[in-house]
C-alpha cells in the first residue's frame, strides 16, 4: 500500500526541521561560547541530522525488502546514538544554565525528528 503524505504533514515536518535547526543555530550564534565550542555543537547537529536520515532510509529499505548490509545498518544506529550521546556529554560538561542546556537538547531532538519526517515524506512522495 503506497500512500502519499498529506500536505499538512509535509508542512509540519518541514516546520519541525526548520524550527529545531533555526532555534539551535540561533542559540549558538547568540551564545557567549568560545568558537571551538560553537563548532563542536554545530558539528554534532549536522552529524545527528545526517545519521537519522541514513537510519530512517536503511530501516525503510529493510522493511521494503531492499538489501541493506548488517554493517551499514549497525553503523546507522551507532551514529545516531553517538550523536545524541555527544550532545548529552557536551551539555553535561558545559558551563550553561540548566534552561540553556534544555533548550539545546530539545531543539536538537526537534531537528532530528523533523529530519526523519522530511526524509520519510520525500520517499513517500517519490514516484517509484
Amino acid at each position: 500500500m503506497n500512500q502519499k503524505p498529506s500536505a499538512a504533514f509535509i508542512g509540519a515536518s518541514w516546520l519541525a526541521l526548520g524550527i529545531g535547526m533555526a532555534g539551535y543555530l540561533i542559540g549558538l550564534w547568540r551564545s557567549e561560547m568560545l568558537l571551538n565550542e560553537k563548532g563542536f555543537y554545530f558539528t554534532v547537529l549536522m552529524y545527528g541530522l545526517f545519521s537519522v536520515v541514513s537510519l530512517q532510509k536503511s530501516v525503510r529499505d529493510r522493511l521494503e525488502g531492499i538489501p541493506v548490509t548488517d554493517l551499514y545498518y549497525g553503523i546507522c544506529w551507532f551514529s545516531t546514538l553517538l550523536s545524541i550521546l555527544l550532545l548529552a556529554v557536551g551539555l553535561w560538561n558545559a558551563e550553561l544554565l540548566p534552561s540553556e542546556k534544555g533548550f539545546y537538547a530539545f531543539a536538537f531532538l526537534l531537528g532530528l525528528f523533523g529530519s526523519i519526517s522530511v526524509q520519510k515524506n520525500t520517499r513517500d512522495s517519490s514516484n517509484r
